[in-house]
């Protein structure tokens, strides 16, 4: 593109950081599709076209990108956090999109692992194509909001995330059962900021009828965020009993499965591809148990106990040896609180 080698590297991690940024920005409103982001340069390295995947049955990230960019995008390079697709689906594939707009090279984050979606790459080359798999950036400040669809691709369920509010000495609830509120009021926006991303939240039938929560997605003003995820309930106890409790959760549209297992089965089947689990201490400790947690959100706040309820109901092993291990990913100071996200 005339730019010296390291100029054109810095545009290309510039743009792909602006790439993930656009994916990262529809986490959680595209599912059964992958949030991707595209960027398209100019044959000058400049950005002409940012897009990010719409909705099911609509645009795709490089066609929102290639659609802003219009003439612009010819001879220049796309920049995409996901392999271009290569089929035709409800749209067609990106990779004959960015061949019919004259693209010249194509950097991509992630290969497709979807067999009837890949082959983008191996297309764009044969079409004479530039083309090469990067890697993220190091400390580029922005997520990759592709980790959850890509596993939950491989493993044929969704990807799922603990989230537990815990106390510096690991309880989520005193003795008389108060936990509202361990954490202050920047964790519980940052809570439901992330509630908005997800497909779903789950939880327990006796968190349900204990706390009858309505597990929405809210701005600080306490108005809704637009998408909100379902809600769902694991357990045998009868949702369709009498009483108020039961009223409100039929009332919320809450999904209810006997079991961890059927629940990401079902949920998988319709398009549930990145799901969170917020309580209680027995459905977490069933999701640890049949090792189905990808992710841990901890939120910890300030705060002694010294007795309480603990994050987990019962014993995961008999001796530290064979306890689950989880690496750290982040760690966000949310006023007096802090979150540690872990990953398996």
């Amino acid at each position: 593109m005339g730019a010296k080698p390291a100029i054109a590297e810095s545009v290309a991690r510039s743009a792909l950081v602006e790439a993930m940024r656009a994916g990262d920005s529809v986490r959680g409103l595209t599912s059964p599709n992958p949030p991707v982001g595209a960027v398209i340069l100019n044959a000058e390295g400049e950005i002409v076209g940012v897009g990010a995947t719409q909705p099911p049955g609509s645009a795709h990230a490089e066609i929102m990108a290639l659609r802003a960019a219009g003439e612009r995008a010819r001879g220049g390079t796309a920049v995409v956090t996901l392999e271009p697709c290569n089929h035709t689906g409800r749209t067609g594939p990106c990779s004959q999109a960015l061949i019919a707009a004259g693209i010249a090279a194509v950097d991509y984050l992630h290969a497709d692992p979807n067999p009837v979606a890949t082959g983008g790459a191996a297309a764009l080359a044969a079409a004479g194509l530039k083309v090469r798999q990067v890697s993220a950036p190091d400390a580029a400040g922005v997520s990759d909001a592709l980790i959850p669809w890509l596993l939950s691709v491989r493993e044929q369920r969704p990807h799922v995330t603990l989230k537990f509010a815990q106390t510096l000495d690991g309880f989520t609830a005193a003795i008389d059962g108060t936990s509202q509120w361990i954490t202050g009021t920047q964790a519980r926006q940052w809570v439901h900021a992330d509630r908005a991303r997800r497909d779903a939240i789950i939880i327990g039938t006796g968190t349900a009828f204990a706390d009858d929560p309505s597990l929405t997605a809210r701005y600080p003003d306490g108005s809704l965020s637009e998408h909100q995820p379902r809600r769902v309930v694991i357990g045998r106890r009868d949702l369709t009993a009498a009483g108020d409790v039961a009223r409100n959760l039929r009332r919320l549209g809450y999904e209810q499965y006997p079991s961890v297992e059927e629940a990401l089965v079902g949920l998988y089947a319709e398009g549930a591809r990145d799901v969170l689990v917020e309580g209680g201490a027995g459905l977490a400790s069933a999701f640890l148990e049949a090792d189905l947690v990808d992710a841990i959100s901890a939120y910890v706040a300030p705060v002694l106990l010294g007795a309480g309820r603990g994050v987990l109901d019962r014993a995961l092993v008999q001796t530290l040896a064979l306890a689950p291990r989880f690496h750290r990913v982040e760690t966000i100071a949310l006023g007096e609180d802090v979150l540690i996200e872990y990953a398996r």
